[in-house]
């Protein structure tokens, strides 16, 4: 079969060189032709590397050149089609890939807000935090106050420069918890009183 199409191919060929040969116009209007233009027409036409061949012999050349190009038109077809399905794919991956950013980026600045409500509710927090021991601090001294009018009305003899030293523990910001309540056990044994 493949035979039979290449014969058909080179018979066809050789029938469209031996047409072309007999009827080659002469265009007396193109004018007259430089030598050199005359020269590189003729080396484009010239068979290099075998110029003894027949025109059955080039027709079965050209033939063979022609199956070989059609095949790779073939190849190249399907590359080009590979190609232009992978990029189809590709952009269908961009469309998702898009619809999934503007999500994230919804999701992201959604969730930055919320860092800075609760940033703005710690901030809160703590100065409330902050006030209550002020606050704390303040009751402390009052009731110590207090603690040393009983004392004195009860006719204790307590001086409020001794106190104040006693208790600097539970009144200084810089200690610890433990440090208070060292020195509030000691300001407890050494009360007049024993309170």
């Amino acid at each position: 079969m493949t035979r039979t199409a290449k014969l058909i191919t080179v018979s066809f060929a050789a029938l469209a060189l031996a047409i072309a040969g007999c009827t080659t116009p002469q265009s007396p209007a193109a004018g007259p032709r430089t030598p050199a233009e005359t020269e590189g027409a003729a080396k484009r036409f010239r068979d290099s590397p075998l110029e003894g061949r027949t025109a059955v012999e080039s027709a079965i050349e050209l033939s063979e050149k022609y199956a070989r190009l059609s095949d790779q038109t073939v190849s190249l077809k399907q590359e080009n089609q590979r190609l232009a399905n992978e990029n189809e794919n590709l952009r269908q991956q961009v469309t998702s890939l898009d619809s999934k950013l503007k999500q994230t980026q919804k999701e992201l600045s959604e969730a930055n807000k919320l860092l800075i409500e609760m940033l703005n509710e710690l901030n809160h927090w703590k100065s409330n935090i902050l006030g209550f021991r002020g606050e704390m601090r303040d009751a402390a001294k009052a009731q110590l106050e207090a603690l040393l009018k009983v004392l004195e009305i009860l006719g204790g003899e307590a001086e409020a420069g001794i106190l104040q030293q006693q208790h600097t523990g539970t009144l200084n910001l810089d200690t610890s918890n433990a440090g208070g309540a060292d020195a509030a056990a000691m300001s407890q044994r050494s009360e007049p009183n024993g309170l």
